[in-house]
This record gives structure tokens, C-alpha cells and sequence, in this order.
């Protein structure tokens, strides 16, 4: 990623000052354009809110007039008269309460499937986005920790969509409403006092609350990274056994933790103090507004209802204040959630399709790299001028020593990165001309280290071309020698290989790797040291069946052992990114160069292995050798 692209303002931020911009950023996810189902439900919702107000409004006049009614000092209008007015305004302040429960129940119903739609939306835009980043981003993040960022921006964004479109504006409608009521009944000098005090709660509420946002933000970190740990740690649970580390591994996650649980405290202890604050500044301009209506009781200007009204509308005034107060808490806390997550959303991909990109064109295919120069790190250059062709339908195979820059081949080749030099073109087309979806549906990989998907044998085949039918996983499989032995296990291809197929041995989901490979049938093959980790009887029954898949296509071999190699139509021996000789596997032979040397150390290596193997068959070499014979 560019040093550009790393310093743009963020388009969600949880800074002081930047509420509105955030919201105006995500007006897309609360006025879906290509919705108009949910635009009228998010039209209703505030209907039904709006009525809702209406109600509450009401309310509180009921309840003075049955106040009025039962004062002994009012005029009396004869007992039954004078009984029906409390029960008929009883019944009014009832009915009020049931509409107010009612319109606020069905706002929450009609919202619902907005607040799950913007989720959905959000969460798969962030998908999507993900899969586009480069792999040197991936290499670089912590799955688990990425995953939780996702989880806490999916729910900021839900808190933040229903908030603002629920809430805000039609507090702010009640407030106008109950600033008239008190100019229209009880005169400025309450208005004032009341407009003071909602004034110092909102103030006191903002500051505290970007106070706290710092302290939220340490929080999600410590979260962050305590789950990154436990996620790392799981992936590795058998190279934490190996080395017997679950109590460092416990140590770490706790200290991560202890950092989690230090940022909670001071979240829920800095909440206390913000409660409270926001409960003295109300109870105090209660207190000043109660003792003026008191002494207006005492002077006969207001009655025992406006008292009594006047307290209620206060009350009801401290439910959607103190509302606000949450819901401006809840929208910095959701903008906090999401700030890590939009921050993912505004890298730019490193790879990215030219605007007039066109699909790759198979015809060879014919694969050429053309002075090609490539590095990670500028101070560190790993392909320094390479050329070379694979003819349609030959192999070509990469083999050197570590570093060498072999498998960086096979990355360029897929485009996860682009060349800093010269070209790599596919039947005359430079892979930056064309879209990278039609340039890897025309490759097969089966690399070194197969990891499958936490699910079926038969799905993990089939992921090679999604939708194929059973037989033809079938036909897979067999090409790759696996279907006898998937067809001897109690659940055949319906057998779960466990999380990274775990479940299964090196052979086996290399085996899986090559029937999902033949499913795909691509035009060109990357073998990318697909037999390395294996042992010699294994790679030998997994080399006949990469055999049969690179067949009539074009391939690249990259192999450490050259034993895989020997049938290659041309071999190319890198060292320190340059190709240091090239040649078929005799001709390099009697050159008596770099790899006629790494042939012969790997069969003096190969030979002395099956002399130990055939020795452990051989109960009296062992004992000729003074070691104890097998029982």
C-alpha cells in the first residue's frame, strides 16, 4: 500500500467533531438506494415513533386533570359526575401509556429488518474488500484479530443505523414540545431553567463521553489482541503440544487479558462518574423548577395538577435526555467499533484490474517471463532479470537453493504481486492487461503445504469447480489415486477433514489437493514443491498422479527435490535471483555445475534413506550391527 493511501483521513472516525461526517458517510446502509422496501419501512418507523411522542405529550395532561378532579378543594359537581371525570381520565393516561408502548413496539419491528439489512451489507462489503487486499496484507494480520474487529464493527454499525434514524430527531421534536408547553403554562422564568440544565447535561455528557473514547479504544486493542493470541494459539495446538508450552501459551493470553480487564474497570468506573454527573445536573434543575412551582401552588397561581403536571413533563423530559446521553455514548462507543473495521475498507488493494482490463485468452497457452525483476523490500531485490518460456504444453521446472526466489515465481504468476520490472505475459498478454479472476481460472496450484477447508472430503474436491457432480468428484479423485481410499472410510466423501484437514495425513490431503487441481482442469499448472514434505514411497505414488494431471498443459514445477524433476522438458537452476544454468536434467548433468552437485548430494540422501528402511525390514542387519532385533 501506498504511503498515499495510508495517510487519507479515515471515512469513519470516532474523533471529537466527526459524528456527522461518519453519518453522512453511512447514509447508504440507512436509506438503502436499491431498496424501497425498506425505505418505507424506515418511513413508518418514524411515523410510528412520531405517534408515540404524541402520546407521551398527552399523557402527562391526563394525569393533571385526574390529580384536579380528586382535589378536595376544587368545586364539586355532585358524586357521580364527580366520580366518572378521574375514572375517564384514568383511562385516558392508560390508553396513553398502551398507544406510547404500542407505536414504540412496532417502530422496533418495522426497523428491525433495516438495522439487519445495513449489518449484512456492511459485513459483506467487508468480505468482499478483504478477499481484494494483497497477500503481503494478509501475511502481515493476525486472523483472529481480524475477525473480531469485523464482529465489533458489524454491531457499531447496527447501534449507529438505529440510533440516528430512531431516536435523535424525534427527542429533538419532544424537546421543542416541551419548551412550548412551558412557555404556553408556566411562563420563561421555568423554560430558562430548564434550557440551563438540559444545556450543562448534553455538555457534560459529550465531554465525558470523548473522554472515554480513549479508554474504549485501549479496550477493543486489548481485546483485539487476546484473541488473536487464542485463535493462533488453537491453529497451533499441536506445535504447542509438541514443545509441552500450553502454560507460556495461558501466560500470554493472560496478559492480554490483564489488559482487557485494567481498560473495563476504568470503562465501567469512568460510566459511574458520567451517570452521576448527569444525574446532579438534572436533580439540581428539578430541584430549582419543583421549588418554584411550589411557591406558585402556595400563591394560588398554579394548582396541585400543574404541580404535578409539571413534575411528570420532567420526568418525561429525563427519559429522552437522558436517552440522549445514551444514545451519543452508544454512537461514539459504535463509531469506535467500526473505526478499525472502515480503516480495513479505506486500505486500497495492491493488485487491482486496469479499467479496461480484458478477460485472458487462452490459445497455448504460452507462459514468458521477460527480464523480469522483483522485491519485497527495495533493499532487498529477490528476482534480478529472470527470462525464460514454457511452451504450450510443456514443463518447465524451477529448481536452487533456499531463497533462490523459486516459489515468488509462482506468486507473480498469479498476480498476488506485480512485477517491479520487465513483464510476464501468457500468450502474448501481460497479466496486468487482463482481469485477475480470468488469469487464476486458467491456473491449477497444488502447493507444498495444503491446507483444506473445515468441511467434507467431497466438498474440498469440489471446490476445484464448484456445482460438479458427484461423478465427477469421483472421476477426480481416482485420477489422483485417492478414491480407494476415500471409499474404504465409513462416510466416504462425506467424511470431515477437520479444521486445516488435520484429519487426514500429508499424503492424503496432498492427494485431495491434486483431485481438486483435476476438477478445475486448467490450462496452465503450478506444482510448487508439491511433494517436498513427503516421504519417498509417498512422493514416488504422488508423482505418477501429478504425472497424469500435468499431462498435455502447461507447467511450472517448482521442486527442492529433483528427483520430481528429471522428465522436465527444460530446468532453470536459480541462485540469488538469476537463472545460474538451464538445461534438461542430462544436459545439466554434464555440465557439472550447482545442480549436478544438489543431484548428487539429494541421491547420496535418497540412497542412504532407503538403506535405513530396507535395514529396518531386515531383523538380522540389525543384529549384526549389535542392535535388538524387531519382535
Amino acid at each position: 500500500m501506498s504511503s498515499d493511501s495510508a495517510e487519507k483521513k479515515p471515512s469513519v472516525s470516532a474523533e471529537e467533531g466527526s459524528v456527522f461526517s461518519t453519518i453522512k458517510n453511512l447514509w447508504s446502509y440507512m436509506w438503502p438506494d436499491d431498496r424501497a422496501d425498506l425505505r418505507l419501512k424506515v418511513v413508518l418507523a418514524i411515523g410510528a415513533l412520531l405517534l408515540s411522542k404524541v402520546a407521551t405529550t398527552l399523557i402527562p395532561f391526563a394525569y393533571k386533570g385526574i390529580i384536579d378532579s380528586l382535589d378536595s378543594s376544587a368545586p364539586n359537581n355532585g358524586v357521580i359526575l364527580g366520580l366518572a371525570v378521574p375514572i375517564v381520565l384514568v383511562i385516558a393516561y392508560a390508553l396513553g401509556n398502551i398507544l406510547d408502548a404500542g407505536f414504540q413496539q412496532l417502530r422496533d419491528v418495522l426497523f428491525a429488518s433495516v438495522g439487519q439489512n445495513a449489518v449484512r451489507k456492511l459485513a459483506l462489503r467487508t468480505f468482499h474488500h478483504l478477499h481484494r487486499l494483497s497477500l503481503r496484507f494478509h501475511l502481515a494480520r493476525r486472523t483472529g484479530g481480524l475477525s473480531r474487529v469485523i464482529e465489533r464493527g458489524t454491531k457499531g454499525i447496527e447501534t449507529i443505523v438505529r440510533f440516528t434514524m430512531l431516536n435523535i430527531a424525534p427527542t429533538v421534536v419532544e424537546f421543542l414540545i416541551t419548551a412550548v408547553i412551558f412557555v404556553w403554562l408556566f411562563g420563561f422564568t421555568y423554560l430558562a431553567v430548564l434550557v440551563v440544565m438540559i444545556w450543562g447535561y448534553l455538555y457534560f455528557t459529550i465531554k465525558a463521553s470523548n473522554w472515554r473514547i480513549a479508554i474504549r479504544r485501549d479496550m477493543n486493542e486489548s481485546d483485539t489482541d487476546a484473541n488473536g493470541k487464542a485463535i493462533d494459539s488453537l491453529l497451533n495446538f499441536e506445535t504447542v503440544k509438541y514443545f509441552a508450552n500450553e502454560e507460556m501459551e495461558a501466560r500470554r493470553y493472560d496478559a492480554s487479558m490483564a489488559g482487557y480487564e485494567r481498560s473495563a474497570i476504568r470503562i465501567w468506573t469512568s460510566l459511574g462518574f458520567l451517570n452521576f454527573g448527569q444525574a446532579l445536573i438534572f436533580y439540581a434543575g428539578f430541584l430549582i423548577i419543583s421549588v418554584l412551582a411550589i411557591n406558585g401552588v402556595m400563591a394560588g397561581t398554579l394548582t396541585l395538577g400543574d404541580f404535578v403536571l409539571l413534575n411528570t413533563f420532567l420526568m418525561q423530559v429525563y427519559r429522552p435526555l437522558n436517552f440522549i446521553g445514551f444514545v451519543y455514548r452508544e454512537l461514539r462507543q459504535g463509531l469506535t467499533d467500526i473505526e478499525e473495521m472502515f480503516k480495513l475498507l479505506d486500505q486500497d488493494p495492491e493488485i487491482e484490474d486496469r479499467p479496461d482490463a480484458k478477460s485472458l485468452a487462452v490459445t497455448g497457452p504460452v507462459i514468458r517471463f521477460d527480464n523480469v525483476t522483483f522485491h519485497y523490500d527495495p533493499d532487498r531485490p529477490i528476482l534480478k532479470g529472470v527470462s525464460f518460456e514454457v511452451p504450450a504444453g510443456k514443463t518447465v521446472a524451477i529448481v536452487g537453493p533456499t531463497g533462490a526466489g523459486k516459489s515468488t515465481i509462482s506468486r507473480l504468476l498469479y498476480r498476488f504481486y506485480d512485477v517491479t520490472g520487465g513483464s510476464i505475459t501468457i500468450d502474448g498478454q501481460d497479466l496486468r492487461d487482463v482481469t485477475q479472476k480470468s488469469l487464476r481460472e486458467a491456473i491449477g496450484m497444488v502447493p507444498q503445504d495444503t491446507v483444506l477447508f473445515n468441511d467434507t472430503i467431497g466438498y474440498n474436491i469440489e471446490y476445484g469447480r464448484p456445482g460438479a457432480t458427484p461423478d465427477e468428484v469421483r472421476a477426480a479423485a481416482a485420477m489422483a489415486q485417492v478414491g480407494p481410499f476415500i471409499e474404504t472410510l465409513p462416510k466416504g466423501y462425506d467424511t470431515p477433514v477437520g479444521e486445516r484437514g488435520l484429519k487426514l495425513s500429508g499424503g492424503e490431503k496432498q492427494r485431495v489437493a491434486i483431485a481438486r487441481t483435476i476438477l478445475k482442469s486448467p490450462s496452465i499448472l503450478i506444482l510448487d514443491e508439491a511433494t517436498s514434505a513427503l516421504d519417498t514411497k509417498t512422493e514416488r505414488d504422488i508423482q505418477s498422479a501429478l504425472d497424469v494431471v500435468s499431462q498435455n498443459r502447461t507447467s511450472v514445477v517448482i521442486a527442492h527435490r529433483l528427483s520430481t524433476v528429471v522428465n522436465a522438458d527444460e530446468i532453470l537452476v536459480l541462485r540469488d535471483g538469476v537463472v545460474a544454468e538451464r538445461g534438461n536434467h542430462l544436459a545439466l548433468l554434464q555440465k557439472d555445475g550447482l545442480y549436478a552437485q544438489m543431484w548428487s548430494r539429494q541421491r547420496e540422501a535418497t540412497e542412504a534413506e532407503e538403506k535405513l528402511l530396507q535395514t529396518a525390514n531386515d531383523p538380522d542387519g540389525f543384529v549384526k550391527r549389535g542392535l535388538p532385533a524387531a519382535e
